[in-house]
């Protein structure tokens, strides 16, 4: 057997010993993971704070006036500049209408939106109702000429619809 050199040492040799790690409490990183968790536990506060930032946001770019104060009424020099116009509802009257065509009566529902178109007796046709709305379809009797169809209308529409009925045949086009 050779012998070993005094100088070469087998490999690891030169490793120091080995020792034992202390015990010492784990070390916990306060990052992201754990503010979620947090932020999830903590829900009422997230939701009531983002409510408030919505608020907030909403108010923030909301309509504005430079030359009035929020909260105020206008000034008296801009009422008289600009007269103040009250714009009246259109009151909606619903009108019975009987249309020549029964067959055309069958294929509407109530909620539909019709024209009510009127001929005359010499081939002139005029639309009397625009967008006018179904609201009843009664029962088509086999004794009457046409059917009867109920609108949703102006009260100055059912009166023209009213007058076009005394004179010409009436017609609906669904809208």
């Amino acid at each position: 057997m050779a012998q070993l050199s005094p100088l070469v040492r087998p490999p690891g040799a030169d490793a120091p010993p080995t020792c034992e790690v202390p015990h010492f409490a784990p070390v916990r990183v306060r990052g992201g993971r754990y503010q979620l968790r947090r932020l999830a536990r903590h829900r009422r506060r997230a939701v009531a704070a983002g409510l408030a930032v919505t608020a907030a946001a909403l108010v923030a770019s909301g309509p504005r006036d430079a030359e009035r104060t929020r909260g105020h009424p206008p000034a008296a020099s801009t009422a008289a500049s600009s007269p103040v116009r009250e714009r009246r509802a259109v009151e909606t009257v619903a009108a019975p209408v009987r249309i020549s065509d029964g067959a055309t009566v069958r294929l509407l529902r109530p909620g539909d939106r019709v024209d009510v178109v009127a001929a005359d007796s010499g081939g002139e046709a005029r639309v009397v109702a625009a967008g006018a709305r179904v609201t009843d379809v009664p029962d088509v009797s086999a004794t009457e000429t046409g059917a009867l169809v109920v609108l949703a209308v102006p009260r100055a529409t059912a009166a023209r619809l009213a007058g076009a009925s005394a004179t010409s045949r009436l017609a609906v086009t669904l809208c």
